[in-house]
């Protein structure tokens, strides 16, 4: 499938799009293109995690959005919540050039660092949080291995924050976060979506 966006490069002719789109009552301007995911509206899954993570909860600290896309989720909640910065990764760089593109047109840019890190080959820091909607389509090990080893990645206190489809396992995803946590809550249920959180404390 050459519109796969679970790869570096993708193979996908390009398609320039720009919409509009509101997230946590701000309106945001995206331009994706072909060989990301969701190019034509924020997918339904990412609305429902930004909508349901709580920042009054986390730790001081910045905050992580693993497999960025082209940048909905860090750019909604970093226009929301000035004070804080956010990294955004993804290993696909075609979503990363949109990604910093998009934080640019909304003006969230010095709030930000973007880069290409497959899950965390990248990441050197430890997170308030972690944020994901994982890849389904990439594979079970590729989303696992986004929540198994969100842990060693965490500040004290710090949360990873999920979401995932009942029908795309989100119950094993539940049960892969309570393991490697000591806990696990479904802070959410939207049409079909869960939305997983579990804390670090340390063990």
């Amino acid at each position: 499938m050459n519109d796969f966006y679970y790869t570096p490069n993708p193979e996908a002719v390009h398609k320039i799009q720009k919409w509009n789109f509101e997230l946590l009552g701000n309106q945001i301007s995206f331009t994706t293109d072909n060989g990301v995911f969701s190019k034509k509206r924020v997918d339904y899954g990412s609305v429902v995690l930004i909508n349901a993570f709580n920042i009054n909860k986390i730790p001081a600290g910045k905050i992580l959005d693993l497999g960025c896309g082209y940048g909905p989720v860090g750019i909604a909640l970093a226009k929301k919540y000035t004070e804080r910065k956010f990294d955004l990764v993804d290993v696909n760089n075609r979503a990363l050039a949109l990604a910093e593109n998009n934080a640019k047109n909304n003006g969230v840019s010095a709030q930000l660092s973007i880069y290409s890190s497959n899950i965390y080959e990248n990441v050197k820091e430890n997170f308030a949080a972690i944020i994901v909607n994982p890849p389904v389509r990439a594979g079970k090990e590729v989303v696992n291995t986004m929540l198994s080893e969100a842990k060693e990645h965490l500040v004290l206190g710090g949360t990873l924050t999920a979401v995932l489809q009942k029908k795309q396992g989100a119950p094993s995803a539940k049960k892969l976060m309570k393991n490697t946590f000591g806990n696990c809550e479904i802070i959410k249920k939207d049409k079909g979506y869960y939305i997983l959180e579990s804390i670090y404390n340390g063990k």
